[in-house]
């Protein structure tokens, strides 16, 4: 599939510097490298990270910055080593677009806890653009069952999601604390392999607790509310602090909480009774290609119904400020041909 026409640039939202609106530029098409594809974006997913990265909350790397993370497109040019996709595939980029592939962490499976990794849409340039390149290495094929814009939430919030989910091993109730865009994927693959899910979402959002229930979960309240029945993990995906003593407080002896964010406020001090019982607290940190190869694996198989809302490219402000917000449920996906 030949790119199209076009004078060498793109339309892509530049981050100059935390705390301010995204700007429209028109900047130079990249160059892929020898091992770097380039994808004609289709569609992006706006996420939880990139609020981070635009409110200060993440330090910055570089600026400007084109942010996004969860990028869909097709491959229009590629480098002289990037053999992994042909020209005309279409291909997902990922929040990991780089490790260095010899620290001991990379050496020994654990590339997301790599020395000097490199994020896209924070160290090298995403996907609110019109064009992204990628390292090829670390894109993925994506489930021909879901189209661009409904693929697009899968490469973080369903990635990051599914490896948190992962650490909660066999447990059979498992609780959701903040229902966005990662727990509205979760909450499906959980009820779809026979687990129930409890939904807490913040104080008074009885819209997202009428959601969750419509996804299949057996109750949903506040993040305030003891859960009817004591549960044997919790993923928080909220970047509350408070709510990893709240989530303890709601499970059973040996329980997981597990702090899917990559960013979250200071952890208030709890009693040891709350830890007692053998219970964990751990946290995700990015993900590796082997969760994104099982992910896609298990998303081809079984019926996932993201609820993406559409955006232009042009609207990402927009787009950053209902999500901080919390005026819509599901995911935001920006489509540069909107």
């Amino acid at each position: 599939m030949p790119a199209p026409a076009h004078d060498g640039t793109m339309r892509a939202m530049l981050l100059d510097r935390p705390n301010e609106p995204l700007r429209l530029a028109r900047v130079p098409i990249p160059e892929p490298g020898p091992e770097e594809i380039l994808i004609r974006i289709s569609a992006c997913g706006v996420c939880r990270t990139d609020l981070h990265i635009a409110d200060g909350e993440l330090a910055p790397h570089r600026s400007p910055l084109v942010m996004g993370h969860e990028a869909v497109g097709v491959v229009v040019d590629q480098g002289a080593q990037a053999r992994r996709f042909a020209i005309g595939d279409r291909v997902g980029v990922p929040w990991l677009g780089g490790s260095c592939r010899h620290c001991a962490y990379c050496a020994t499976g654990h590339e997301n806890l790599c020395d000097t990794p490199s994020f896209t849409g924070y160290d090298r340039d995403g996907g609110y653009a019109e064009y992204a390149a990628a390292d090829a290495r670390y894109c993925f094929a994506l489930p021909a069952r879901y189209d661009d814009v409904h693929a697009a939430p899968l490469l973080c919030a369903g990635l990051i999601g599914y490896r948190a989910y992962a650490m909660t091993g066999d447990a059979h109730r498992l609780g959701l604390y903040g229902f966005g865009a990662a727990a509205h994927i979760i909450a499906q693959v959980a009820r779809q392999q026979g687990k129930e899910v409890y939904a807490f979402t913040r104080p008074g959002d009885t819209r997202s607790q009428q959601f969750a229930r419509e996804l299949g979960a057996v109750w949903a309240g506040d993040s305030t509310q003891a859960a009817p029945q004591a549960l044997d993990a919790a993923i928080i995906f909220a970047p509350l602090g408070a709510l990893v003593p709240a989530a303890l407080a709601a499970t059973c002896k040996g329980a997981t909480v597990v702090c899917a964010g990559i960013h979250m406020s200071d952890i208030p001090s709890f009693p040891y009774a709350l830890l007692w019982g053998e219970r964990i607290v751990r946290s995700v940190a990015n993900l590796t290609r082997a969760d994104g190869e099982a992910f896609f694996a298990l998303a081809q198989e079984i019926d996932i119904q993201t609820t993406p809302v559409a955006f232009a490219l042009e609207e990402a402000n927009r787009a950053l400020a209902e999500l901080r917000a919390g005026q819509f449920d599901g995911a935001a996906v920006l489509l540069p041909g909107m």
